[in-house]
């Protein structure tokens, strides 16, 4: 992997641990020469990734659109920055600059972001590896959801199991390297895309 698109908050959190783990991920990105593709704001959890990466000789690709360049605080630091027009603009450039995708702690736009790229793979639309960095539990109740959902056959196992999770950066890092693809929609073998 060459890049990494990362989703998260424009608030830190209430847990000091939020911050450390993105702090962590950020360095072991920048270390492994991988660059971060964010949603380019220097606020919240977003700005701490952002600025993990540089501080560690990495490089840090921001997105964002015109509209949201004041409210979420535009990092002037970053080696290069996108601008878009609208979030779906957004949305799109962070797909066609990252490999994989992670999701730290965050709001309906992370949430937003990560299950776009979720619906993508379980469409067949892409087989790139798509990660929750669960920190503090943040993502417990999500993850059991899911889970649920597998029960309730309204979610096939093959497609709950597009996405990994960990606490830990390094063992999610292990696990989005690790990462095989290996549902395929049945309507693409059938040839009816």
């Amino acid at each position: 992997m060459k890049s990494i698109g990362v989703y998260c908050g424009a608030n830190a959190g209430d847990n000091p641990l939020f911050t450390q783990k993105a702090q962590e991920l950020g360095a072991m990105l920048a270390k492994e020469s991988i660059t971060l593709v964010y949603g380019g704001g220097k606020v919240g959890l977003m700005g701490v990734i952002a600025d993990a990466v540089l501080e560690n000789g990495g490089e840090v690709i921001g997105v964002i659109p015109h509209f949201l360049s004041h409210k979420e605080i535009e990092h002037t630091g970053v080696t290069q920055m996108h601008y878009t027009e609208t979030m779906h603009e957004r949305k799109m450039k962070m797909y066609d600059l990252a490999e994989a995708f992670i999701a730290m702690p965050g709001g309906f736009g992370t949430l937003d972001e990560v299950f776009e790229m979720a619906t993508w793979s379980q469409l067949g639309l892409h087989q790139r590896p798509i990660g929750f960095l669960n920190t503090a539990g943040f993502y417990d109740s999500l993850l059991s959801f899911l889970d649920h959902a597998v029960e309730t056959d309204f979610l096939k196992q093959a497609n709950r199991d597009l996405l990994v999770d960990s606490a830990d950066p390094a063992d999610l890092m292990e696990k989005l390297r690790n990462y095989q693809a290996t549902y395929v929609p049945k309507w693409i073998n059938e040839g009816e895309r």
